[in-house]
């Protein structure tokens, strides 16, 4: 397990910059009459994973396709201090490995920076190896909350057979997985919804929340939601005017959008995002499908998931 230790600093934003940004999303929520923000996707991994995936993301490398400058490049108090200043109640750390004997170190961070960081939802990841499912089971039993796998990075197959302890265990738990299965922002091996279509049939009550929306398959992975009631969708960076320039939401599918209210979570990529935070948002709200679902995806459906209770006067909001 790697002890924390303090960051180098990277450039932080100005705080008149910072304190614009605030007032943008706090408007935002304070609008729509709610506690504030949960975002299920947001990073938070070891010093020096994450400057090698802020090194990927420089170099516009092949799973990412095009060029992509990071919006929130500091040090990891800064970046806690952020999501606070936006009035994000509950974020995740989302980590993932990408060769084996790497998840159980990745966990044991987590398990230290949730411990440490009250507001955030204990994250775990696995990978399909040997022994997937005993250190699954140890990060359960530590508190886990939430999940993520990452078939793109990974380079692997959710219906691996290596896994089925892991969804198993995952299923009877109730423990939702993030899982960025879609074929955006580049296509991986075994990306798109056949892989996860397959899982599903064998593990059909097992919760996923589908980062991304699934895009650019965003129609398939709306059927697996509408076929399976604990499949659920995270917003991360669909709809913005970033994503629509390469990969489009079919206005034809809103509708849809609308029917699956209760379903979808907000999400934002934090801080690996090339834009302002409020984008996401901005977003969400030129989907024009009301109030009621803006405050279902950006606070009421996580709360609910988590069981995150609104801060009292003063005071922090419980996420465990």
């Amino acid at each position: 397990m790697e002890h924390h230790r303090p960051e180098p600093r990277k450039d932080a934003a100005p705080a008149t910059e910072t304190a614009r940004e605030s007032a943008e999303v706090v408007d935002f929520w304070q609008r729509l009459g709610l506690p504030g923000l949960i975002d299920v996707h947001t990073h938070f991994m070891p010093a020096r994973v994450l400057d090698k995936v802020w090194q990927y993301f420089d170099s516009a490398g092949p799973l990412v396709g095009r060029p992509w400058p990071i919006a929130y490049r500091h040090d990891e108090a800064t970046r806690i201090e952020t999501l606070r200043g936006f009035g994000v109640r509950a974020f995740s750390s989302m980590l993932y490995p990408h060769k084996p004997d790497m998840a159980a170190w990745l966990n044991s961070w987590a398990a230290d920076f949730a411990a440490r960081t009250p507001d955030c939802l204990h994250t775990a990841t696995f990978y399909p190896e040997p022994g997937a499912g005993a250190y699954v089971s140890e990060a359960l039993r530590a508190g886990a909350r939430i999940f993520k796998s990452h078939v793109q990075v990974g380079d692997y197959s959710p219906d691996d057979p290596l896994l089925d302890p892991v969804w198993g265990l995952l299923s009877d738990a109730g423990v939702p997985t993030v899982i960025h299965c879609g074929s955006g922002p580049a296509p991986g091996r075994f990306t798109g919804p056949a892989p996860v279509a397959r899982l599903l049939a064998r593990f059909p009550r097992l919760p996923l929340i589908v980062a991304h929306m699934g895009m650019p398959e965003y129609a398939e992975f709306l059927d697996l939601a509408e076929r399976y009631p604990n499949v659920l969708l995270d917003t991360t960076m669909a709809f913005t005017r970033f994503t629509e320039e390469q990969l489009p939401f079919d206005p034809a599918e809103r509708p849809r959008l609308a029917g699956l209210q209760g379903r979808i979570l907000h999400g934002s990529d934090f801080p690996n995002i090339p834009y302002p935070y409020a984008e996401s948002l901005h977003a969400l709200t030129r989907l024009e499908l009301g109030d009621d679902w803006l405050r279902a995806v950006a606070y009421d459906n996580a709360a609910r998931l988590f069981g995150i209770t609104p801060p009292g006067a003063g005071g922090a909001p419980s996420c465990r």
